[in-house]
């Protein structure tokens, strides 16, 4: 980087709490769930609805699916997609992949029809693996895929208790046995028994450059990005997330995992993170409030992560009110800025929940697997986002630039360490903007967030360079949506932004102007509302339509002519403030 001033290097560098370095074995991450198997052979892997799966189960249900998938013809860099909720069969098949040297592209499963094909098209994935309950919305996505793609059909009764899967099926799964129904597609269960002991399997190879997982993040322009991670990677991101915990993760130890796997945090801490410690994880494929709650008391975990909507939902449920939370050692929020007012509710919710710690946010982006930075297990700065991980290094810089900024002004957020993507599928020019070579000679991750450090190593985030809204933890790209209600013949053009909301953090609003000569009336806008949403359920994920539409005449305009998105930003948040004040 350029020449810094003292100063300045000492806000780059880091000197508060310097950890040891770590040391990353050259293992893939199958083998190091396999390190962790045979260490604790009888120790529960994970636990689905009440029935538990030992270390040992677990890795002979991986060897089995990876012997399935090298006899259905996927090999090293074949890519095959999950598009699964946290279920057994989504985490046996990513670590199968990983056995063989395949890759594993997550999806999230309410993707729509359109994004899904995209996904199969630009991965080349050769399989999906989905839940019957997504079966009708992948087979149709099939029609626009460019290439044959076999589709894997996993039932929710198969991993659940005899008696719950008797239950599940007569309310529930009767409803989806009619998949598989085409030639292309066939049952987990029935796929799995190509798996027979007598197929070889490769061997397992540790590449630091090879693509073992494949996940997304939206483009600013509109189209999805896939990000590229390795083994090590995840490795060190998983030993680094148990350095930074600072209270022990390891047998004996469960984590409550209701973070998605198709999602950098559920993936790579709640998993990930969790299995190669050989600790335990309870699997929740779905979160409701009152499941999340029920699950708190009954499986009395000893580590929860979540995003802001999650903890703060926690406050409302009134099966808690009397909860012993002692239990916990860890609670980690990630996914979007925790606001200090909530942290200081969750902070004394535990307290009186008799649980002797505070919740603790973290932050990163998928470009580092998920999160890089942890505020301290008994400190906090009001505002902070925490400390690097191990062998994370971050510095502030002028946007855009490497030129250091003293400490407690702001800049761009940059970090480099070994969880830092390999880079973006076949996107090279967005891999040379976001991943950069400095003068140091390392190559640093420009994240497109703004931020300060004081002179204690304490990082704050401001906020996005770039657009994007946040709405229940999940990344929401106001140009793809843009983009969508753009095309619809009505329109002449539009601008989305996210409104501050108590629940979601953030819901997704779009302003509309239409085209002259179209009918202005009540009735015809709602017409038009309704046509915008149904083509936007070909392409757009449910979690990211918007929840409210406004029609305008004119939209303001930048100097340079742009929609000035800020200001109605700013109109937004102004009117959500005089609300709040009437209604007190």
């Amino acid at each position: 980087m350029n020449t810094m001033t003292e100063d300045q290097a000492r806000c780059s560098q880091f000197p508060y709490r310097q950890r040891d370095h770590l040391e990353y074995p050259e293992l893939t991450m199958f083998q190091m769930i396999e390190r962790a198997a045979k260490a604790g052979p009888d120790e529960p892997a994970y636990e689905f609805y009440g029935k538990k799966t030992s270390y040992r189960e677990f890795l002979g249900d991986i060897e089995r699916a990876a012997r399935a998938f090298t006899a259905a013809g996927i090999v090293r860099d074949d890519a095959v997609t999950i598009c699964m909720p946290n279920t057994p069969q989504a985490i046996v098949c990513f670590y199968a992949l990983s056995r063989i040297g395949a890759v594993a592209n997550m999806v999230h499963p309410q993707s729509a029809l359109n994004e899904i094909t995209f996904y199969l098209n630009f991965s080349k994935s050769k399989c999906i693996l989905t839940l019957d309950m997504f079966c009708e919305k992948v087979t149709q996505a099939l029609n626009g895929a460019d290439h044959p793609v076999t589709v894997l059909v996993a039932r929710m009764q198969d991993e659940l208790p005899v008696h719950m899967a008797a239950a599940y099926t007569l309310l529930k799964g009767r409803q989806f046995l009619r998949f598989p129904c085409t030639e292309n597609s066939v049952l987990w269960t029935k796929f799995l028994k190509k798996g027979t002991p007598d197929v070889a399997l490769p061997e397992s190879v540790f590449d630091p450059r090879h693509t073992a997982v494949i996940l997304y993040s939206g483009g600013t322009s509109g189209t999805p990005k896939g990000i590229c991670l390795s083994d090590r990677n995840f490795n060190a991101c998983a030993m680094q997330a148990k350095e930074a915990i600072g209270v022990p993760l390891a047998k004996g130890y469960t984590m409550l995992s209701c973070m998605p796997v198709f999602h950098g945090f559920g993936l790579g801490i709640n998993i990930h993170t969790v299995l190669i410690h050989g600790a335990k994880c309870v699997l929740m494929p779905m979160f409701t409030t009152k499941t999340y709650a029920d699950m708190l008391i009954k499986k009395r975990p000893n580590f929860i992560a979540g995003v802001p909507t999650i903890f703060e939902a926690l406050l409302h449920m009134p099966q808690l009110e009397n909860a012993d939370l002692s239990c916990l050692k860890g609670v980690f929020c990630g996914g979007d800025s925790l606001t200090p007012e909530l942290k200081k509710k969750l902070d004394k919710f535990l307290t009186d929940h008799g649980a002797r710690i505070q919740i603790r946010q973290g932050y990163g982006l998928t470009e580092c697997v998920t999160a890089s930075c942890l505020t301290p297990r008994d400190e906090s700065r009001e505002g902070s986002i925490g400390v690097p991980f191990p062998d994370t290094t971050y510095a502030i810089v002028r946007p855009g630039t490497d030129v250091p900024v003293p400490c407690g002004q702001e800049g761009e957020i940059i970090l480099k360490g070994p969880s830092v993507m390999i880079g973006y599928l076949d996107n090279p020019e967005e891999t040379k903007k976001t991943l950069r070579v400095l003068s140091d000679g390392d190559t640093w991750l420009y994240t497109g967030d703004l931020g300060i450090m004081d002179e204690d190593g304490y990082v704050y985030f401001r906020q996005r360079i770039k657009r994007m809204i946040v709405t229940n933890g999940y990344n929401v790209y106001p140009g793809q949506l843009e983009n969508v209600i753009d095309s619809c013949p009505e329109v002449a053009y539009s601008c989305v932004i996210g409104v501050k909301d108590p629940h979601r953090m953030q819901r997704v609003k779009a302003f509309v102007v239409l085209k002259d000569g179209v009918d202005r009336s009540e009735e015809s806008k709602e017409k038009i509302r309704q046509s915008i949403l149904e083509e936007m359920k070909l392409h757009i994920a449910a979690y990211a339509l918007p929840r409210e539409f406004e029609f305008r005449d004119e939209l303001p305009r930048t100097l340079v002519g742009k929609v000035a998105y800020r200001l109605l930003e700013e109109e937004e948040d102004k009117s959500a403030g005089e609300g709040s004040v009437k209604a007190s």
